[in-house]
């Protein structure tokens, strides 16, 4: 098992499923892919890897999702985790969750939904080797 994750979080399983599929043909076996459908599911996954001694290297996050926006979730990440690089795809955030996400979570990508597999791939590729 690699020590890297990617971690995705959407409340949508099929954007989820999207997501392991695509970063899976894209990177093979080089990370982890762990999958949450809420941010508080994203949170016990990130402490599990954690124990596990299992580094998050990014995380792709929706943004319209319940009980806790994308941005606000990524915020949080931010404060406790600086280094993991934050991405969020979204179908519907307003450009001030964007800017707020860019401040304040060192927001490093937007996707917008739909998005292609080149550009998950270009996005994924520069974040990593950043």
């Amino acid at each position: 098992m690699s020590d890297a994750a990617i971690l995705c979080v959407d409340d949508e399983s099929v954007v989820l499923m999207a997501l392991k599929t695509q970063l899976q043909r894209l990177f093979g076996r080089r990370y982890v892919y762990e999958m949450a459908c809420s941010a508080e599911e994203a949170w016990t996954v990130i402490n599990e890897l954690e124990e596990e001694k299992v580094k998050i290297l990014i995380i792709v996050s929706d943004w319209l999702m319940p009980n806790v926006k994308g941005d606000e979730f990524l915020m949080q990440v931010h404060q406790r985790f600086p280094e993991i690089i934050t991405v969020m795809i979204t179908g519907q955030a307003d450009e001030a969750a964007i800017q707020r996400a860019r401040q304040e979570a060192n927001l490093y990508a937007c996707l917008h939904k739909p998005w292609t597999e080149e550009d998950l791939q270009q996005v994924i590729s520069t974040a990593l080797n950043s």
